[in-house]
C-alpha cells in the first residue's frame, strides 16, 4: 500500500481534492473570491515549468521542424474537431469542460518526460508545448467563441490579455532568466520545482471542484455525481486522446519519419495541460472533470504506449 501510495500521490490527491471539494462545496465556496490567489498559482506553474525547460534543445526541432508543426496541427486542430460529436451525446457542462480540454495546449511536462520514456526525441515535444502554449492566446479565446459563446460569456479580449499574462510572460520571463545565467541553478532544482507545480495543480483542482459543484453553467444540476454521464465522458475522453495519439503515430510514418520523432508527434500532439485547462473551465465556468479525466487518461494510455514501445523499437 505505502508503494502504491509512494508511485501514484499525486493521482491519489487528486481524486481526493475534486471529491472534496465537490461534495463540501458550500464551506469552501469562499475560495471562490479569491482569484487573484488562484491566477499567481497559474502564473507560479507557468513560470516554473518554464524555467526548467533547456532552450537549447530547440535548435534540433529548428533544423527540421516538419514532426513539431505535425504535432502542433493534431493538438491545435485535430483534437477540438474529434471532441464538437460530443455534443450530442454529453450533458451541456461536461461537454463545455472536454471542450476546454481541447483547445488548451500541450503539456509543458509530460510530453516530454513521456517522449524519453519511449526513447523518443524529446526536442519535438518540447517544440510543440512551447508553440502551443504561445499559440494559446489566440487559440482559447477563439475556440471559446466559436464554440462555447452561448455557454460561456466571456469577453475574448479580455481572455487574450489573461492568458497573455498568465501563460506568455511567465514563460518568456523563465527562458529570459536561463538566458541570464540561472539555468544551471533550475536545471539542479528540477525535481523541486517539478513537486511544486504539482501542488499548484492540486490547488486549482481544488478550486475547481468547488466551481464545478456550485456554479453550474446552464442553472441545471450538475451530472458530475452522476455515474452514467461520467461514465460516457470517460468512454469519450479515451477515444479521442487515442486517435489523436495513434493518428500522429500514422501521419508522422506516412511522412517518413524515425520512429524516435513518430512518438514524440504522437504523444505531443494527443496531450493536453491540465493547468491552463482548469483555470479556463473555472472562468467559463464549465465541469472541470474532463480535464481531470483527460489528465489522468493521458497519463495511464501513454504509460503502456510509451513501455511497449520503448521495448519495439531502438533510438537510433
Amino acid at each position: 500500500m505505502a508503494s502504491f501510495f509512494k508511485h501514484h500521490w499525486f493521482v491519489c490527491f487528486l481524486i481526493g481534492l475534486f471529491a472534496m471539494g465537490y461534495h463540501q462545496s458550500q464551506v469552501f465556496r469562499p475560495i471562490l473570491e479569491w482569484q487573484i490567489a488562484r491566477d499567481a498559482i497559474v502564473f507560479f506553474v507557468m513560470w516554473a515549468m518554464g524555467f526548467t525547460l533547456p532552450a537549447a534543445q530547440f535548435r534540433d526541432s529548428l533544423r527540421d521542424p516538419k514532426p513539431a508543426l505535425l504535432a502542433i496541427s493534431i493538438n491545435t486542430l485535430i483534437v477540438p474537431l474529434l471532441v464538437l460529436p460530443c455534443y450530442y451525446w454529453l450533458p451541456t457542462d461536461f461537454f463545455g469542460g472536454l471542450f476546454v480540454s481541447a483547445i488548451v495546449p500541450s503539456t509543458l511536462a509530460s510530453a516530454s518526460v513521456w517522449t524519453r520514456r519511449a526513447g523518443g526525441n524529446d526536442s519535438v515535444s518540447m517544440m510543440t508545448t512551447v508553440v502551443t502554449n504561445l499559440g494559446c492566446v489566440v487559440v482559447v479565446p477563439l475556440g471559446i467563441w466559436l464554440v462555447l459563446e452561448q455557454q460561456a460569456q466571456l469577453d475574448p479580449w479580455l481572455q487574450v490579455t489573461k492568458l497573455t499574462i498568465l501563460v506568455v510572460i511567465p514563460l518568456v520571463l523563465s527562458q529570459i532568466m536561463r538566458h541570464l545565467g540561472a539555468g544551471a541553478w533550475a536545471d539542479r532544482h528540477k525535481s523541486g520545482f517539478g513537486l511544486a507545480t504539482q501542488f499548484g495543480i492540486l490547488a486549482m483542482v481544488f478550486w475547481g471542484s468547488i466551481s464545478s459543484s456550485v456554479v453550474p453553467s446552464d442553472g441545471t444540476a450538475s451530472p458530475t455525481g452522476e455515474l452514467g454521464p461520467v461514465s460516457l465522458l470517460v468512454i469519450c475522453v479515451s477515444f479521442i486522446h487515442s486517435v489523436a495519439l495513434w493518428l500522429g503515430i500514422i501521419l508522422a510514418r506516412r511522412a517518413k519519419l524515425l520512429p524516435r520523432n513518430q512518438i514524440a508527434v504522437g504523444f505531443a500532439g494527443s496531450q493536453k495541460t491540465l493547468m491552463i485547462g482548469l483555470q479556463i473551465a473555472i472562468e467559463c465556468g464549465v465541469s472541470v472533470l474532463p480535464m481531470i479525466v483527460y489528465h489522468v487518461g493521458q497519463l495511464l494510455i501513454d504509460t503502456v504506449v510509451a513501455d511497449r514501445w520503448k521495448q519495439k523499437y531502438s533510438d537510433p
